[in-house]
C-alpha cells in the first residue's frame, strides 16, 4: 500500500475512533452521576475483555507470535495509562461538567507535542501552528465555563495519561495486532476492582446502567481502540492527537441530532479551526503522499 493511500486509511480509522469516544461524554456523565468512578472504569474494562476475548483468542492462533508478544507488551504497557486516564477523567467529571471535561481531556494534545518537539525529530513550525489553531478551535467549540476546581484537576491529570497512551500506542503500533494490543490494553482496568469494592461498595446496576456500561465497553472501548491501533500504524502520534481534537465536534453533533441542540457561530468558528489545524499537520509532512511516520 502506497504511503499516501496508507496514510489516508489510517486517517479515517482515526476518525472512526474519534466518533466513537465523543459519543461517550453523555454516556460517562450518566454513569458516573451513578455509580463510583472506580466502580465504573473496572466495570466496563470486564465488558470490554470480554466481548473482545474470543476474537483476541482466535486472532492470537494466526498471527506470529513475535508480533503477539509485541502485541502483549505493548497493550499491558499502554493499558496503565488507559485506566489511570479512564479513572481520573471519569472522577473528575463528576465534579466539573461535560464541556469542561471535554476541552480539558483535549488538552492532551499539548502534551503529545510537547513528547514529540523534545524529541528533536522532525517536530516542525507547521506542526505548532497546527497545534495552537487547533486548542483555539477547542476552546471554541466546547465553550468551558467556570473556574479551576478539584474536578478540572482530576481530568487534567487525566489528560497527562492519554497523552501517554497515544505516545504508547504510536510506539508499539506498527508491529502489533490490533484486537490482541486492545485486549491487554483493557486488561489492567480490571484490577481496579478491589479498591473499587473496598471504597465505593458493591454496585447497584440498573438495565439502563448496564446497556450503557455495554455501550462503553464494546464500542468506545474495543472497537474504538482497536480502529486506534490500525489507524496509528501508518499516522504519528502528534497528528493522531489532532484528529482526536474533533472529539467534541461528534459530541456536539450527536447533542444536536438527539437533543435539538443547535450551533452557535462560535462552534462553527472552532471546528473550522481544528479541521484547518488537522489539514496543516497532515500538510506539514515531507513525504510526498502522506505524514512520514516517526520511530519510536
Amino acid at each position: 500500500m502506497g504511503a499516501g493511500r496508507g496514510t489516508l486509511r489510517g486517517t479515517l480509522l482515526l476518525l472512526g475512533t474519534t466518533a466513537l469516544w465523543g459519543s461517550s461524554f453523555p454516556a460517562i456523565k450518566y454513569t458516573v452521576t451513578r455509580i463510583g468512578p472506580l466502580t465504573y472504569v473496572w466495570i466496563r474494562s470486564l465488558i470490554a475483555v470480554a466481548g473482545l476475548a474470543p476474537y483476541a483468542a482466535y486472532r492470537a492462533a494466526r498471527i506470529p507470535p513475535g508480533i503477539l508478544r509485541r502485541s502483549l507488551q505493548g497493550g499491558l504497557a499502554t493499558g496503565v495509562a488507559y485506566a489511570l486516564g479512564l479513572w481520573l477523567q471519569g472522577w473528575g467529571t463528576r465534579y466539573t461538567t461535560a464541556s469542561n471535561s471535554a476541552f480539558i481531556t483535549g488538552l492532551n494534545v499539548v502534551f503529545v507535542h510537547l513528547y514529540a518537539a523534545t524529541r528533536g525529530q522532525g517536530y516542525t513550525p507547521s506542526l505548532a501552528a497546527a497545534l495552537l489553531l487547533s486548542i483555539a478551535g477547542l476552546y471554541l467549540l466546547t465553550r468551558p465555563t467556570g473556574g479551576f476546581g478539584i474536578g478540572e484537576a482530576l481530568v487534567l491529570l487525566g489528560a497527562v495519561m492519554w497523552a501517554a497512551q497515544v505516545v504508547l500506542v504510536g510506539r508499539y503500533a506498527a508491529e502489533s495486532d490490533p484486537a490482541a494490543f486492545t485486549l491487554a490494553e483493557m486488561t489492567p482496568s480490571i484490577s481496579l476492582a478491589l479498591p473499587a469494592l473496598a471504597f465505593e461498595g458493591a454496585p447497584s446496576l440498573s438495565p439502563k446502567l448496564l446497556i450503557v456500561l455495554a455501550y462503553l465497553g464494546l464500542a468506545c472501548a474495543d472497537l474504538a481502540f482497536a480502529l486506534q491501533v490500525a489507524g496509528q500504524k501508518t499516522v504519528p502520534p502528534e497528528v493522531a492527537a489532532l484528529i482526536f481534537l474533533l472529539e467534541p465536534v461528534f459530541a456536539a453533533a450527536l447533542s444536536a441530532a438527539t437533543l435539538g441542540e443547535r450551533f452557535t457561530l462560535a462552534q462553527y468558528c472552532g471546528m473550522a479551526l481544528i479541521i484547518a489545524g488537522i489539514a496543516v499537520a497532515e500538510l506539514s509532512s515531507p513525504m510526498e503522499g502522506g505524514i512520514s511516520v516517526k520511530s519510536s
